[in-house]
């Protein structure tokens, strides 16, 4: 039940990005909100009002980056701290301190993975191009692949094994199982040879992936317009050369 009349996500109009995780929280709610930045400027939509808000927000309400929520008179940042403000509103985590602290655990869990994936095409500077970083990123991707998403991934397996096989957090439907969804998607995307490999390892985390995807509101959603495709623009990038061939951990030097 979401008590609020509206509420307005500020994010780049052209990637789902780290906004993609409250868009989908929000869907599933079948909460109303507006995409500003994907409005028509004449309406007072688009990247101008996003930038209006980075550059002249109110005290204690200046966004560093987007994506960013606008309440009423509160202006939240942070994908993980928008969810954790959004989910009691719209029934997408357990009452209670601790499964908000758990969801909240699990959802910095999954802004570290993001930003390990968005890392792997931009090693050395988000300011330059992957055109000017290239050979770096073909050698961070060899660590990301054979190390990093074995383990985050083997993460989110024992976590959902030990909540119960079918919710991240237990008996109940969270904006967690919503996140994970993206993360597989994402990865799936980006690392289609990886994730091809490690199948096998995750098989509550691809089932869970099947039941987010099926459930109404988000169904609808992924076939609609509001969900914008993965592109080589976002974080989850494909670039065939970053994914080429199966690789192995490095043995630790002794």
């Amino acid at each position: 039940m979401v008590d609020s009349p509206s509420y307005e996500l500020f994010y780049w109009p052209s990637i789902q990005g780290r906004g993609e995780f409250v868009r989908l929280a929000l869907e599933d709610a079948g909460a109303p909100y507006v995409d500003v930045a994907r409005r028509p400027e004449k309406d007072g939509g688009g990247v101008p009002a996003l930038m209006k808000i980075l550059k002249g927000g109110a005290p204690g309400q200046l966004p560093f980056a987007p994506p960013f929520l606008r309440a009423g008179k509160l202006v939240i940042a942070q994908t993980a701290n928008i969810l954790l403000y959004l989910a009691p509103k719209l029934g997408l985590v357990p009452a209670g301190e601790p499964g908000r602290l758990a969801a909240h655990e699990l959802a910095l869990t999954v802004a570290d993975l993001v930003t390990e994936a968005h890392n792997v095409h931009h090693p050395v500077g988000s300011g330059l191009y992957y055109e000017d970083q290239k050979d770096e990123s073909r050698r961070a991707s060899v660590s990301f692949r054979a190390e990093r998403i074995p383990k985050f991934l083997g993460y989110f397996e024992r976590v959902l094994e030990r909540a119960g096989r079918q919710h991240m957090l237990g008996g109940k439907h969270s904006y967690v199982d919503l996140s994970m969804f993206q993360v597989i998607e994402g990865l799936l995307y980006a690392f289609p040879n990886t994730m091809r490999r490690i199948t096998k390892t995750i098989p509550l985390l691809l089932a869970l992936r099947t039941r987010v995807a099926a459930r109404p509101r988000i169904a609808a959603y992924l076939a609609s317009k509001r969900r914008i495709p993965f592109n080589e623009d976002g974080i989850f990038r494909n670039y065939p050369e970053l994914d080429r061939a199966p690789v192995k951990p490095r043995p630790r030097a002794k």
